[in-house]
Order: structure tokens, then sequence, then C-alpha cells
């Protein structure tokens, strides 16, 4: 708890109403989530308009109101109403200061990339366990002590807004947690999820497009992510990126580079990087993670010793197999993804690679048919499906998709419906071959115009798995 007047004394504001010293117990800018004491922060956002629920916040018992406007007309009786500069900031100073500033006593790496984020915190996390380190990770996956999934209310967020954060990190302190692997997305930099919190590590790990059209431009993406740049104490950077690269030009703090070329300060080359993941991205993903244990100081003849213990998050490369048919699913939703986990696969298919995918709706449309065009590349044949659509139509993104090779080609088939497109990709599947299930990878749900539906791709290929079998025993006994 803090007084109001405490939480202000170094913000710029001006207060209108109301009590100076009333004592303030939390706060969102969610009004359902409001409490008694709570601050609400009544923001505009993009689709709706903070200010139009303050009476039911202060009815939920918010006793301080958060604006970055002057147009409120009618000021609520009784509770101070505070105008601040900019609202998302204030939440992110004000969440910190309530949750006592855990970060400040935190060791904090931040991961960023258009690709691989959850995988590097993930190894990460399992390197400092190796070395006797209590570590947390916080991401796309989930919150994670000790690679561990634990359960705790938040979102389902790549990064954390500031309110949910900073809590979250007082938790990993009372657990005896030392370490905090986190993701950075380049929406939650830009929208200042990660501002007051203190970072020793950044990570860049690629720059890739998927993301231009929801920041606006190419410019304002790499924009959020020099941001990360700009917080972290020091920063180790992808060699191999030229993007990457040209983002910590001029910057003022420590830099540390891995990658192929012997003029990193490692590279993957390294011999005594021993790994059971597959592909060239996750070694990659693992130098990333490598070095983030050598700025922290941990010897490197130590750290090597584990890189063999590494294991993919859910939903990267998660296998299944039956009956000589491998099943692979991943999270690849980005052309370089796609090519990546496609490339590894193909080198050592010994029998077809058939591939299903889609495209998520009110996302970087341009990619949709470089993916269309990856997939036929690489795979013996391909299923289109359907992926997010949000509120875009389906039949559109598939169309989109299918530019890539003109939309007419013998190897392609569009199922509209994910659960028969992946049981269409198994059940023509023969010993020896290999599904890739993309774009959804740990994913519980899917995204439609008329809301969220569960939906996984690892159980609806395990269940297409075994009803194939059943199928072929039927047939054998016939």
């Amino acid at each position: 708890m803090l007084l109001l007047m405490e939480l202000l004394k170094d913000w710029p504001c001006t207060v209108s109403g109301g009590e100076f010293r009333t004592p303030v117990m939390g706060i969102t800018e969610n009004s359902s989530k409001v409490k008694e004491g709570f601050i609400f922060v009544a923001r505009k956002g993009t689709h709706d308009d903070g200010t139009f629920y303050i009476e039911e916040a202060i009815g939920r018992g918010a006793s301080v109101v958060i604006i970055d406007r002057m147009d409120l007309t009618v000021f609520p009786a009784d509770v101070p109403v505070v105008i601040v500069p900019e609202c998302r900031k204030f939440l992110s100073y004000a969440s910190a200061r309530l949750a006592g500033n855990p970060s400040k006593r935190l060791k904090v790496i931040a991961v960023t990339g258009t690709n691989g984020k959850t995988t590097v915190t993930h190894f990460i996390g399992q390197l400092l366990k190796r070395v006797g380190v209590r570590a947390a990770v916080i991401g796309t996956t989930g919150f994670f002590i000790d690679s561990v999934k634990t359960k705790c209310e938040i979102p389902h967020m790549t990064t954390l807004p500031p309110e949910y954060l900073h809590p979250l990190l007082g938790i990993c302190e009372e657990e005896g947690v030392t370490h905090v692997v986190l993701e950075a997305s380049s929406l939650g930099l830009s929208r200042n999820r990660l501002d007051h919190c203190e970072i020793d590590i950044g990570i860049v790990l690629n720059i890739g497009n998927d993301h231009y059209d929801e920041h606006g431009g190419k410019r304002a993406y790499l924009n959020a992510k020099k941001q990360l740049v700009q917080m972290a104490k020091t920063i180790i950077v992808n060699l191999d990126d030229e993007q990457c690269v040209q983002l910590v030009e001029n910057a003022l703090v420590r830099l540390v580079y891995f990658g192929q070329d012997s003029s990193a300060g490692f590279h993957v080359s390294d011999e005594r990087l021993e790994l059971t993941v597959l592909g060239h991205y996750n070694k990659m993903n693992a130098m990333a993670a490598v070095t983030a244990l050598i700025v922290l100081g941990y010897p490197m003849d130590e750290i090597f010793q584990y890189t063999s213990t590494l294991k993919l998050p859910e939903g990267r490369l998660q296998q299944l197999e039956r009956d000589g048919v491998k099943v692979f699913v991943d999270y690849a939703h980005t052309p370089d993804a796609l090519q990546a986990v496609l490339h590894t696969l193909s080198n050592f298919c010994y029998g077809r690679l058939i591939t299903v995918f889609g495209c998520g709706g009110e996302r970087d449309r341009g990619k949709r048919s470089e993916m269309g065009e990856l997939a036929v590349l690489y795979s013996s044949s391909v299923i289109v499906t359907s992926d997010n659509p949000r509120s875009e139509k389906p039949l559109a993104i598939i169309e989109d998709i299918m530019k890539g090779f003109g939309g007419d080609c013998s190897v392609v088939e569009a199922i509209l419906d994910r659960k028969n497109a992946i049981r269409k990709a198994i059940f023509s599947a023969a010993p020896g071959d290999i599904v890739l299930i993309a774009g959804k990878g740990h994913e519980k749900t899917q995204h439609t115009a008329n809301g969220l539906f569960p939906f996984s791709d690892y159980k609806e290929a395990e269940h297409a798995l075994l009803e194939k079998t059943v199928l072929d025993l039927k047939y054998e006994k016939e």
C-alpha cells in the first residue's frame, strides 16, 4: 500500500478533487479487475476508451482515476482524478512502485526477435537450473519456475502488461527466484510494458517483417526493438543478422556478439556445443542462451557440459510418432521460421514431407504468398488451412497464401477446417513420411470472428494417429 501523494511525488501530474492522501492498494486499466482501493487507469485504446468505464470502476472500489486527456467533462465526486502526460508510462511506473520494484533485486534477461524468443528464454532457464540457479521464465507459453509450469492468473500474452508483470516479479522474489528470463515482443516494447523494469541483459536474435503492419511500418517496428537496446545494461546481438547489427549501432551499452563467424565473441562452430535438438536455427538459439550465461559470469566449460540436455519448449518441433509416421507440431508462423523448420525436416526425411499450415488473420498479409511458395518448395504435398483468422474471412486468407504458387498446383490442397486438414495429412502418410503442422504450436484455441474455441494441433494429431492405427488394423483383419 502507498498513499497517493507518495506515488505522485516524482511524477508530473495535475490532481482534481478527492483526498490527496488516499491510500492505494493496486492499479489496473481493466475496469472488471478493479478492487477496493485500486487506481483505475482510463486509457484510450485502439478500439475502446477507458473513460467510458470510470463509473463502473468506482462502483467496484476504485479510489483514484488516471487520465491523460483534458476532455473529461464530468469528474466523479470524492474520487481524485489525476491527469498525467501518458497513461501507459504511468501504469508502468505505478505498477513497479506498488509491487516494491522487484526488478531492482532480480537479474532480468529480456529476449527480443521475430523468431526464437520462446526457445531462447527456455534454454536460458534450463541452463540456469543446471548451474544451480533458481530461475523463472515468463512468456508465450506461460510462467515457469525451475522449468516447471506454475499456475497464476495472467493473460496469454508474449510480454505481460506491467500491472501483471511487476506483481509476478514480486512472486518470483518471494519464491526465492534470483533470475528472471522474459520475452520482449515488439508490441510489448512499443506499448511501454517493460518500462520501469530494470533489465540486466537484452538479447536481439533476429529481425523479420512479420509485425510491420501492426506497427505501421518497418521504421516503427525497428524503433520498438531499439527500445530494448536503450533499456538493458548489456546487449547480446546476433552477428549474422545484418539488421540486428545495424540496430545496435551507436549503442551506449556493452555489446556482446554471437554467430557463425569466428569474429563473433561466441560462435556456433565451437565443437563443444553438443545438442540433441534439431535445426541450425536451434543451434543459434542455444548459442544465444550460452552467451547469456557467459555474460552472467558462468565458466564456458561448465555451461557446455549441459547443452546436450537442452529441450525445446511445447509447440516447438514437438514430435509424435506412430507406425513409422512422424508428426511435428511447430509454432512457425513467419516465412523465416517456416523455411527454417522445413529445411531442417527435409534434411532427414526419407519419405514424403507433408505440410499443413495457414496464416493468421489481421497480421502481415505480405507474408502469406511467400509462405505458400516456401511450403511448396520444400514439401511433397501441402494442405493449406485456417489458422487464427480472427475477423478476416478464412477463405480470403487461403487465397492470399495460394498466390505464392499461382493458385493452381497439383501438390496443394485447400481444406478450410483445420481438424480435417490435419486428419487428411496424417491419413495420407506412410511409414517414413513426415507431417509438419505449422503455425499454432502450443496454442490451445482457435481465434475466429465468432470468438475463441478450444483447439490443439498436438491433440488433433494424436487423435488422428490413433484413429489411423485403428483403421489400418481393421483393414488388415479384413
